[in-house]
Parts: structure tokens; C-alpha cells; sequence
């Protein structure tokens, strides 16, 4: 159990890149943080840290012993959790990845009421995160998955529409086939990760467009677009669920509705181990039972 203590030291250093920030985590001094690494990197006979006056980071042998580090750790964590699952209820920090606009916040609010003794940390962001090492329990991400260390859960799948407002529509023309949209303003997202501008999924421009679409906006958030999208300034591409209510009340209005193609899956990943603890199970479960068709 000593080895697991600097372990868990190890681990939290690197995850604050400061050893006062990893003493205040662990509730022992910095001096005491300092020791235990340094006893740690003796017994290992390497350098796992280097240090700076401005900044702790990893060498290139403690990345490869930090991976090591967080599967031995949830290994016990999720070994503790089995032996109590069956005496309580499920209970403990919950860290969790959510795109900025989340199809299942209502639903994680549900979550919250149902499971008090579970302290959700929830972290919106559109980037695609490193679910291992930054520590995360679950993530609810679309689009493709690419990591074989994660088990992924499709909850749902989507499609998105272009859409303004009457106003825009009134004075720029109804487009009637995508390659209408070459005459008009349209509002475009970039991803975080690559850079690039989101395609428009529409048949006519599959597999790619002819031409690019005209750039009148770019945003890399799903709110601006909608925003600007109200106030007259374009069409934009939004998912349905983003959409939805501005179509209902009438702020927007969807055309080439019968060219949209977009069928994005919205995943439920974690890391993948033997053991499952129950604060993540019961997550899964209640996200997944909002989703009854793809249980």
C-alpha cells in the first residue's frame, strides 16, 4: 500500500503540474510530495520528472509509467467498489466530458437529483480529450471513435438541418437545392482539434462540395451560430436538438430538409478494465435508459 501512496502522488503532480497543488490534492506538505517522488523515482532507477522553477513535466519515461500509474489505480478503485456494491449506494466524485451544447443536460440534472451522494465535475468543452489522462470517468462525445483503450455505448443518433430566420429568408431567397447555398451567407463551425470548417452533410455536395461554401461567419460554438442565425445574418448548420426549440417557436425556419443526411451517433466512452465502478455503471445506465431504442 506504501507503493500505491507515491503512485498516487506521482499521479496527482502530474495531473496539476505543481507539487504545492499535488500537496493540497494528496493533504500532505510539498516537501512531503517532493520526497515522495523522489523515493519513487530512485526505487524506479529513472527520472520520471523534469522540473523547472516555472513548471513540472513529464520525460519521456514517466509518460509511459503514468499510463501504467492510472490503470493500476482505477484497478483498485474499481476492486474497492465491487466488494461495497452490494452494501450501498453509489456515491463519490464523477468526472464527466460533455460537448459545450449537450444533448443530455436535462437528463444529468435527473442524474444529480436521483444520486446526491455522487459529486458530479462536468468539463464542456469541443475538443476531443485524452479520457485517460485527464482523468475523466465518462465522456459523451459523436462523431467516430479512434481510441481501443475506451469501451464506447451509442446512446442516440442525430441529424442536423440548415436553417434562418424568416427575415434572412425574406430578403436573400428560400434556397431550393444545396448548391443554392453558393448565393447565400452561411455560418460555419470550426473544430477545436483540426481546425477545419464542419461540412454541411447534404446530398448534391457529397462526397465534397463543388464548390466551398460561402463563409459569412465562423464560430466554434454552437450558440453563436444559433444567435446569429435569429438575429438574420445567414443560414447555419445546427443540429436537431440545438435547433428545435427556435423552430417550434418560430425564431427559425429548416429548408433543404429533404437533402439532409447527417446520421451522427452520440457515444458514451470510459476506460475500459475489469472492473466497473458503480457511481460510472449508474451513470451509464440512467443516460442509457433515456435512450430506450438503442439499449
Amino acid at each position: 500500500m506504501e507503493h500505491l501512496g507515491g503512485l498516487e502522488l506521482f499521479v496527482n503532480v502530474v495531473r496539476s503540474r505543481s507539487f504545492v497543488e499535488a500537496a493540497r490534492l494528496s493533504g500532505v506538505s510539498p516537501s512531503a510530495v517532493s520526497k515522495g517522488i523522489a523515493r519513487l523515482e530512485t526505487r524506479l532507477n529513472v527520472r520520471l520528472l523534469n522540473r523547472s522553477t516555472r513548471k513540472v513535466a513529464l520525460s519521456a519515461e514517466g509518460a509511459r509509467f503514468y499510463e501504467h500509474c492510472l490503470t493500476i489505480l482505477r484497478t483498485v478503485e474499481e476492486a474497492e467498489n465491487e466488494l461495497v456494491q452490494g452494501r450501498e449506494l453509489p456515491r463519490g466524485k464523477l468526472k464527466v466530458s460533455l460537448s459545450e451544447e449537450s444533448m443530455v443536460l436535462s437528463r444529468i440534472a435527473d442524474f444529480a437529483l436521483a444520486f446526491p451522494d455522487i459529486e458530479l465535475e462536468l468539463d464542456f468543452t469541443d475538443r476531443m480529450v485524452d479520457v485517460i489522462g485527464e482523468g475523466f470517468d465518462v465522456v459523451a462525445r459523436s462523431g467516430a471513435i479512434g481510441d481501443s483503450r475506451l469501451v464506447a455505448k451509442k446512446l442516440t443518433v442525430f441529424g442536423s438541418r440548415v436553417v434562418a430566420s424568416a427575415d434572412y429568408l425574406a430578403k436573400a431567397g428560400v434556397p431550393a437545392r444545396p448548391m443554392d447555398l453558393l448565393q447565400h451567407a452561411c455560418l460555419h463551425y470550426r473544430f477545436p482539434n483540426t481546425g477545419k470548417l464542419e461540412y454541411w452533410q447534404l446530398r448534391e455536395l457529397e462526397p465534397a462540395p463543388a464548390y466551398p461554401l460561402p463563409v459569412a461567419m465562423v464560430c466554434n460554438n454552437i450558440q453563436g451560430r444559433l444567435t446569429f442565425a435569429k438575429r438574420g445574418l445567414g443560414l447555419a448548420w445546427l443540429p436537431d436538438y440545438v435547433a428545435l426549440p427556435a423552430l417550434e417557436d418560430g425564431s427559425l425556419q429548416s429548408v433543404l430538409d429533404d437533402y439532409a443526411v447527417r446520421a451522427e451517433p452520440l457515444w458514451l466512452l470510459w476506460p475500459s478494465g475489469p472492473y466497473l465502478p458503480l457511481k460510472t455503471r449508474a451513470f451509464i445506465d440512467y443516460l442509457s435508459a433515456y435512450f430506450p431504442g438503442l439499449r
